[in-house]
């Protein structure tokens, strides 16, 4: 199962688009709220979460998504649990895919150490220890970043490939008339 984490004031589109093009992809994929499942986004909108936190289960993680947005991020990277979870993941080799200003967390936890990473300008000192990409989506290994709200589809057609390949994402954007 793929988890991506809402934390109040996270960036809308940085979540939905993705979750969207994954849903129609077939992805397994589950939001998950951080207090409760009510999650407030940065515009204000409300959305429903799958589950939350607490019923999350490491054991069944294949992979996680943090949308950025302000406080968004800040929340996300105070959170132990998700902090546990991400290095779960990094320990396992699982998919981690962040957008916006949330790659600053991994940089803080030093997972981009070697690896090549974009995010949202004016968050690249916090990307310690990776090489900075000039593309709006950059993907290393299992590592998959993005620039902002602006990529929002390539990011999730990006973590679509990552999972089921380009075949995937032809099928799934030619749909969408995503050109």
């Amino acid at each position: 199962m793929i988890y991506m984490f809402l934390a109040d004031g996270f960036e809308e589109i940085e979540a939905i688009t993705p979750l969207d093009i994954l849903k129609r992809g077939k992805i397994p994929i589950k939001t998950v709220g951080l207090e409760n499942k009510t999650v407030k986004g940065s515009l204000g909108i409300i959305v429903e979460a799958d589950i939350t936190i607490e019923n999350l289960k490491e054991e069944e993680v294949d992979g996680i998504i943090l949308p950025g947005g302000m406080p968004g991020t800040l929340n996300l990277g105070k959170n132990k649990k998700v902090t546990d979870v991400i290095k779960y993941c990094y320990e396992n080799n699982l998919l981690i895919a962040a957008i916006c200003a949330a790659p600053s967390i991994l940089g803080e936890m030093g997972i981009l150490n070697g690896k090549s990473a974009c995010c949202y300008p004016g968050f690249e000192e916090k990307l310690i220890g990776s090489e900075i990409s000039n593309l709006s989506v950059c993907a290393d290994d299992n590592l998959i970043t993005a620039k902002g709200p602006g990529v929002a589809a390539e990011f999730g057609f990006k973590i679509l490939e990552y999972i089921k390949g380009k075949r995937a994402v032809k099928v799934v954007s030619s749909s969408m008339q995503f050109v």
